[in-house]
């Protein structure tokens, strides 16, 4: 087909339906029915062997799927690969660059073969992350070979990222940096898929996020959501020491005493809690807010996985 912008594509920036990979006969992605809105960040969550990669190689025609579908903006993922791969912007976590080259003849080599007429975006964007066009990439840290990776996804500034790691050896002052670039990038209209093991980072930029566990997608929902449905870490001081034992009630899940001080996690209405802390004359009562990492743990514990992909 020509190469029809795909901002003329109605719907989602990405869609799959049943995508599923078997290697061997082990499920690396199982049944995958996920939606991303275009302008939106998705983060893609889960630890290593879960089938984030996997996917990602499935979105861009990588890999082919043992069945099910994909389409991105609005494109057949297969069929129409060639045309899909000029309107997104792809960061690999196992990034390969040549190494003799330097940073900015890397730049220049790829922008002739995506047709560009000119680096200005990359060279404002070497400007932004403090990387030095001149240095030879065999003579970079990982971190700014990461850079260079985060350039040469963004240079064309294309309506779809496909991130895989891309905070992977940046210093904080550069990832602080980056999470600006990827507010910037939704709020121009363009889509972020983000892939990640980074709790903490996604969740500071994450529009959505969605949970990937043995290949399988477990949960997407906004970030607001997913943390409400966390357990909250609650402190209760008391006077003296309590016995732990009278916090065993519905919706507490761990109570840990150390002295007069009691800690516990607690999901749903904290009410119940109350009316027993308040039987036992507490002076002080302190809660912090569930996090992502609270949520993920409670997919992952005390559950093994038989997926060995990435």
């Amino acid at each position: 087909m020509p190469d029809t912008p795909p901002t003329t594509q109605p719907g989602p920036a990405i869609e799959t339906s049943g995508l599923t990979k078997v290697f061997g006969g082990t499920h690396a992605v199982r049944d995958l029915d996920l939606r991303v809105e275009a302008g939106e960040i998705f983060g893609f969550l889960g630890p290593n062997g879960a089938g984030k990669t996997t996917t990602i190689r499935l979105l861009l025609d990588l890999q082919h799927p043992t069945a099910g579908t994909a389409r991105l903006l609005g494109l057949d993922a297969h069929g129409d690969c060639l045309v899909i791969h000029r309107h997104v912007g792809y960061l690999p976590g196992e990034l390969s660059l040549i190494g003799r080259m330097r940073v900015r003849d890397q730049l220049d080599w790829v922008a002739r073969a995506r047709n560009l007429p000119d680096t200005r975006h990359a060279r404002d964007l070497a400007e932004r992350f403090d990387l030095d066009l001149n240095r030879r990439i065999e003579e970079l840290s990982k971190g700014n070979r990461q850079k260079v990776g985060i350039l040469l996804a963004f240079m064309h500034e294309p309506e779809l990222l496909i991130l895989d790691e891309p905070t992977s050896g940046l210093d904080p002052l550069m990832k602080d940096r980056f999470e600006q670039l990827l507010r910037e990038t939704a709020a121009s209209g363009r889509t972020v898929f983000l892939s990640s093991h980074e709790l903490d980072e996604v969740q500071r930029v994450a529009d959505r996020v969605g949970l990937i566990k043995e290949g399988r997608l477990v949960r997407a929902d906004v970030v607001e959501n997913l943390r409400a449905k966390a357990p909250r870490t609650v402190e209760i001081s008391f006077q003296d020491p309590v016995d732990p034992s009278v916090f065993a009630i519905d919706g507490v899940h761990k109570v840990t005493a150390t002295g007069a001080l009691v800690t516990l996690e607690v999901s749903g209405p904290i009410g119940p809690l109350l009316q027993v802390a308040a039987q036992l004359h507490p002076i002080d009562l302190v809660t912090h807010e569930a996090s992502l990492d609270q949520l993920f743990l409670e997919f992952y514990r005390d559950s093994g996985s038989d997926d060995h992909a990435s």
